[in-house]
């Protein structure tokens, strides 16, 4: 296997009004690096591409990766740079970014030019930025790259914010990673769902599990499904009771509390994501925690309580 570390910069409508909804982002410059399973590294890659939706320069992706569109216009067409970063890239790859974003935006240019997907379904990759903060921090913050390479004390070598640069770097901090065990913490590009119940991804990792399901046609039909709303221990494989049923505070993000005999007070937390066709799917995690965390929670759902009471009141 090789790992393909890939950069992008895009650029976008000036005016919201004008932005296309299909392709937000029109990407600009395709930067990666290739490394062989032992982290060497094999290959370079970086071609600018000619933009042909938004041919105005946005001013804030001006600043930031100083690039005109003079020196845009002498870049490929898209689909043709797209097609040879396709081949370098080879087979059996997995793919690593600095964020969550950019496989999605390569993927939606790609539809958008006439060209299939990366994957019939959800894309697993490695998110460096997330790793990094598995690895040195507290798993939840979110740094920039430039503040990863100063942390790890690495030499500043060539300018930031091009795709290559970023790229280059990026493949830095993933070769620098004391544990390679840290890569079992994949994520999954969400650009393609899964079709079907069977498609679904169910994932377990050190301290929590994740569910991604297929797509809903709204939130009410998701909430109504069995498997959505499950709570079944990770550890012992069977359904336990909730203390506390799911709950929304926001309208968006809805929380539960269980409890398995054996291994104690279980967290779930629902989110509803919204697909590119209009439709929803579901990411739930599911992670124990201790009796405090749950009281706390248990709060947090009278709190929600009182409030909907007050609205309910004012609608009055």
């Amino acid at each position: 296997m090789n790992y393909v570390i890939l950069d992008l910069e895009w650029n976008q409508s000036s005016r919201p009004e004008n932005e296309i909804k299909e392709i937000p982002f029109e990407i600009i410059e395709i930067g990666a690096v290739k490394l062989n399973k032992n982290k060497e590294m094999t290959g370079e890659f970086s071609e600018l591409i000619h933009p042909h939706i938004y041919k105005e320069m946005h001013s804030y992706t001006g600043k930031l990766v100083h690039l005109k569109m003079k020196e845009l216009e002498k870049g490929g067409e898209f689909a043709d740079v797209a097609a040879r970063f396709l081949e370098w890239c080879g087979e059996d790859v997995m793919f690593c970014t600095w964020g969550p974003q950019d496989l999605t935006e390569l993927q939606r240019n790609m539809v958008y030019y006439g060209m299939k997907p990366l994957a019939n379904g959800p894309l697993q990759f490695l998110d460096i930025q997330k790793l990094f903060s598995i690895a040195y921090e507290d798993r939840k913050s979110r740094r920039s790259l430039e503040y990863a390479i100063d942390y790890l004390q690495i030499e500043k070598d060539v300018p930031f914010h091009r795709a290559f640069s970023d790229a280059y770097y990026t493949a830095r901090v993933l070769r620098g990673f004391p544990d390679p065990a840290i890569e079992k913490n994949v994520s999954f590009d969400m650009y393609v769902t899964p079709r079907t119940r069977k498609e679904e991804i169910h994932i377990v990792f050190d301290d929590y599990a994740k569910y991604i399901s297929r797509e809903f046609t709204d939130k009410q039909e998701a909430l109504l499904d069995r498997e959505v709303c499950s709570t079944k221990c990770y550890y012992c494989h069977r359904n336990i009771k909730r203390k506390i049923k799911w709950f929304t505070p926001n309208g968006k993000h809805f929380y539960s509390v269980s409890y398995c005999d054996k291994h104690g007070y279980m967290k779930g937390k629902i989110r509803i994501r919204h697909a590119d066709n209009g439709n929803v799917y579901v990411v739930k995690t599911l992670k124990f925690i201790d009796e405090e965390k749950a009281m706390e929670i248990r709060e947090r759902q009278e709190r929600a309580r009182q409030i909907r009471k007050i609205k309910r009141k004012r609608g009055k």
